[in-house]
């Protein structure tokens, strides 16, 4: 058996891992996008698909007892925001309490006052957030997987000082590293990517920079792009 044979089984194993990471992390990615750059829609609207039984998952911003933001998700990856609503006194003011009516006594856990994206430090928010569609702790557990795939491998385009800053500062450098190594994910087992010099940590800090940057004008891009489609 000649050593491609060999290895094929091997090489087939990790491509299947890769990809299903990958496919984990990529959704991941998308409904956090779609949840930091929400549709704008109003408090009426909210009202509605409240009543409808639509809503899945609700974070508020209140101040002493009443809510001026909203945002909230219907079952899909889209998110809605209603925001600027009035505080204070009044008929229009929108209490929390009037919103825990609304989504019903049957559903307590739906609603939850929106955190602060800085619970995990110096690691990326996204992966570990839970109310991702239903998937939140299988994202996080694919960032963690691929993680530790890095720690404890010898990667081929940078050092794992390079790697950790694209993951964490870079934000996506684990869907990076699942789709360029310790091979391109498109190469067959047979096809070996040509020798390079490897970054150090301080061209990954840099590279971990402008892919943060980029990763935000993307989502930023997304979030519009579905505001205009849903109208």
């Amino acid at each position: 058996m000649t050593p491609e044979r060999a290895r094929t089984p091997w090489w087939a194993l990790g491509l299947a891992v890769r990809v299903v990471l990958l496919a984990l992390l990529l959704w991941g990615v998308l409904v956090a996008a779609l949840r930091a750059f929400p549709a704008e829609r109003t408090l009426e609207d909210f009202r509605a698909a409240a009543g409808a039984g639509r809503v899945t998952h609700v974070d508020y911003r209140e101040q002493d007892g009443d809510v001026y933001q909203l945002t909230w998700a219907e079952g899909s990856p889209v998110w809605r925001r209603a925001q600027g609503l009035s505080t204070g006194d009044g008929p229009e003011i929108y209490s929390v309490e009037r919103l825990h009516r609304d989504l019903g006594a049957n559903r307590p856990g739906l609603a939850e006052p929106e955190r602060d994206s800085d619970a995990n430090g110096f690691f990326p928010d996204w992966p570990f957030d839970t109310s991702l569609s239903g998937i939140g702790w299988w994202v996080g557990a694919a960032w963690v997987a691929a993680f530790l795939i890095m720690i404890g491998s010898t990667p081929r385009l940078g050092n794992r000082w390079a790697w950790f800053w694209l993951f964490t500062a870079g934000q996506f450098g684990a869907l990076l590293f699942l789709l360029l190594e310790p091979r391109p994910l498109w190469f067959g087992p047979e096809r070996e990517p040509a020798p390079r010099k490897r970054w150090d940590g301080g061209t990954g800090c840099l590279f971990s920079i402008g892919l943060g940057l980029a990763a935000m004008a993307a989502a930023v891009a997304l979030g519009r792009l579905t505001d205009l489609l849903l109208g």
